[in-house]
């Protein structure tokens, strides 16, 4: 029997995810955005990357950030994509640069 956990999820997946979590859990909606923008980033698709860098950096916007348990990821991966340890404005645009 396959491990269906092992097999990365698709940007469609994720979007769905995404809309899911948007309105119950923006923490977890920011990081799928994230995983969104890696994923699109590995595909070539630098445009739809940056869009999805964007939606994470106005999510993100909205949470404090003075210390470690406030920016601590929640989960390891989404998606098969593995989240940093810590999600804040700085580590996205160090891993994406200025999505602008």
């Amino acid at each position: 029997m396959s491990d269906q956990r092992a097999r990365p999820a698709s940007t469609a997946e994720l979007e769905a995810v995404f809309r899911r979590e948007l309105p119950a859990d923006r923490w977890a909606a920011a990081e799928t955005a994230y995983a969104l923008a890696v994923l699109h980033r590995e595909q070539g698709d630098w445009t739809v990357s940056r869009t999805w860098v964007r939606q994470c950096l106005r999510l993100l916007d909205g949470f404090p950030d003075e210390t470690e348990e406030q920016i601590a990821t929640r989960r390891t991966a989404v998606g098969g994509v593995p989240l940093p340890g810590l999600l804040h404005e700085g580590v996205v645009r160090a891993r994406f640069g200025d999505p602008d």
